[in-house]
């Protein structure tokens, strides 16, 4: 059984580490409830424009536009897919980290070339040790802390640009969304090409107002204009999304370490008793012991 003073080193010890989690914890809570309400002022803007483009299409559902172009004719071991991965910049989330990465490396095994475009420390230098293609522009080297809509147009302009010339033929996004206060699921979405499909009426809130349209010069013309305002909105909201998820992360992951911290105080509180308990029984029986023994004398 280790000492007294042993016992208390420990104790002091897991009382300032509880102290830093529970910090954690607060740091979190607090980047997480304002990115809510970040995402929530600016969201209903780009639910506009998806019920625009969703409106568009109702209306000339032929209308042709180089974005929407699946290039169903390049097999897939030839087809160039950019991966768009959001890792955060440290870890202290649980899992957070670990699945984005491990999905990352099972779509890299399916046929096809592969280019990397990774956002976040984690995922840079775990990358970087690996044989794979990641885009070394130092434009793109963006960290995911407090996205913004400038941080999502430059991304777009990107890979919109990568794909108009060619270079790529499929942009994925794999990135985190939270389902609720205790789950975050890591989730993969097609950017590009974009799919007429998935602009289903039925989606948008159900007070959109809907009325006659005319598209001036051409319906071309409107969606060269409005998609790439479309998939910087689907950019930023993937980035929110991912920065609430790993602070949620780190909330659970916090939370759950400042738990043990407490269970393992009790322990020690315990342990602690019994040790000074036995220390004094020692000293009775020792002072008892020298009694008797001065008594026999």
């Amino acid at each position: 059984m280790a000492n007294t003073k042993e016992i208390k080193d420990r104790i002091h010890s897991i009382e300032d580490t509880m102290k830093i989690t529970n910090a954690m914890y607060m740091i979190s809570s607090s980047k997480m409830k304002r990115a809510k309400k970040e995402l929530a002022a600016t969201m209903p803007y780009f639910f506009r424009i998806r019920g625009e483009l969703t409106r568009i299409l109702r209306h000339v559902p032929d209308v042709k536009h180089p974005l929407f172009d699946l290039r169903g004719d390049i097999p897939k071991e030839q087809r160039k897919v950019g991966i768009i991965v959001i890792t955060g910049d440290k870890g202290l989330a649980g899992a957070y980290n670990h699945n984005v990465l491990k999905k990352a490396e099972e779509m890299m095994e399916q046929p096809g070339i592969y280019k990397l475009f990774v956002l976040g420390i984690v995922g840079r230098m775990y990358f970087s040790k690996k044989d794979v293609d990641v885009d070394d522009d130092p434009n793109f080297l963006y960290t995911v802390q407090k996205p913004t809509l400038h941080q999502a147009r430059v991304i777009a302009e990107r890979i919109l640009d990568d794909f108009q010339k060619g270079d790529l033929d499929e942009i994925q996004v794999i990135y985190s969304e939270l389902e609720n206060a205790v789950t975050v699921e890591t989730k993969t979405e097609q950017l590009l090409p974009l799919k007429k499909s998935s602009f289903d009426a039925s989606k948008l809130p159900p007070d959109l107002y809907h009325e006659e349209i005319s598209m001036k010069p051409s319906p071309q013309e409107v969606l060269s204009y409005v998609l790439p305002n479309y998939i910087t909105g689907m950019i930023y909201g993937i980035l929110v999304e991912s920065y609430t998820s790993e602070n949620n992360s780190r909330m659970m992951a916090m939370e759950s370490s400042t738990n043990n911290a407490k269970d393992m105080l009790k322990d020690l509180e315990i342990e602690f008793n019994r040790a000074r308990q036995a220390a004094i029984t020692q000293e009775i029986t020792e002072v008892i012991g020298g009694a008797r023994a001065q008594k026999r004398k």
